[in-house]
Parts: structure tokens; sequence; C-alpha cells
């Protein structure tokens, strides 16, 4: 499905900000169901990406020069405390919450997503299978709701045993034991 001209817009100029500094970053979260599950209401665009080198005040004045501006004041330890970047796209008048990858599963997302056509512009956007481990992750009723509609419009193009093997060592790393079980309830519900 594609995303109506604000996130496109949003995304246009983000995607233009961070090839600049040649940083890798993904979409996830509602703008990533849209496209891999069914439409629902969104106000903001979630993205990842991942500094390396760079140090977060680049990433700002580039941003700033792409249309982005912050929406509270992000000193640096704000930043290092909640790894993220709150903002604002003047254009489309859209938030962007920009979350400051860590190692571990955000660099495994990252090496995983997947290039997509928005408007244009070629943006990495989180797999399908990996969107729905977070999504289980974060467990509220908007998110099993996105997981639904991921695996009713996906089906069998998932890889299925991708989204079982990353919740099964999120469980052992979280010591959890409700994950699987929980995207077992709704995958067989897709049956």
């Amino acid at each position: 499905m594609p995303l109506s001209s604000g996130p496109a817009d949003l995304l246009v100029d983000l995607s233009a900000a961070l090839a600049a500094l040649h940083l890798p970053w993904y979409v996830f979260g509602a703008q990533a169901a849209l496209i891999w599950g069914r439409p629902r209401l969104t106000t903001d665009v979630d993205v990842t990406v991942r500094l390396g080198n760079v140090d977060a005040g680049a990433l700002v004045g580039a941003l700033g020069e792409h249309g982005f501006t912050l929406r509270v004041a992000a000193t640096p330890a704000f930043v290092r405390q909640t790894r993220v970047l709150p903002l604002l796209h003047d254009r489309s008048r859209l938030a962007l919450d920009l979350v400051l990858a860590g190692p571990g599963l955000e660099e495994l997302f990252l090496e995983r997503s997947v290039a997509v056509n928005v408007a244009g512009v070629t943006v990495p956007l989180i797999s399908a299978e990996d969107l729905i481990v977070t999504k289980i992750l974060a467990g509220r009723a908007k998110d099993i709701e996105d997981v639904r509609g991921v695996l009713a419009e996906r089906g069998e193009r998932l890889q299925v045993d991708l989204i079982r093997s990353t919740l099964t060592m999120l469980e052992a790393a979280l010591g959890q034991s409700d994950l699987l079980r929980l995207f077992e309830t709704e995958f067989r519900r897709l049956g």
C-alpha cells in the first residue's frame, strides 16, 4: 500500500538528510504496518538509524537542513538516556521519532531491511517478519492488530521460521516465555 503524501514527503526529505551522512536506517512502526499489512490511523513516523561515527549534533544539523526541527530540547544527556530524537517535519507537520540503533537486535533489523519505493525514492523498511517481532514485543492491542494485518496480507510469503527463531532469541535474552506463544496464537487464527 502506498503511503499518503505527508509520510511520503517526510521520508523523501529524511532519505536525503541521512544519505548526506551515509547513515543506514529503516522505517518501522505504523508506517511499516501500512505497507506490509492493513491501513490504520497514525500521526507519526518511526525510524531507526545507526550513527556509527557520526555525532548526534551533526545528525540534527543535517536534518535541520532538510526541513526537520526538534520537538523538545534534546540535550546530549536526553539523547543518551532515551536514544530517541523527537522531530517535526516542517513541510508535512508530521512527528518523526528517530531511534538511535543500539547493538544487537536493531542491527539485525538493519541488515534484514527491505528497499521499497516511496514517492520515487528508495526507502529501507523493516522486513515484514521483523515488524511482526517488534509488534509482538510491544504487545499493545493496536500492535496485535498490526500483526493480524501483516499475517493476513503477507500470509504464505512470510518466513515464519525466522519470526519464531527471533522471538525465541528474545525470550531467552529477556527472560520471558510469552512472546512465541502470542505469535503462535495469532498465526493459528490466520489458518
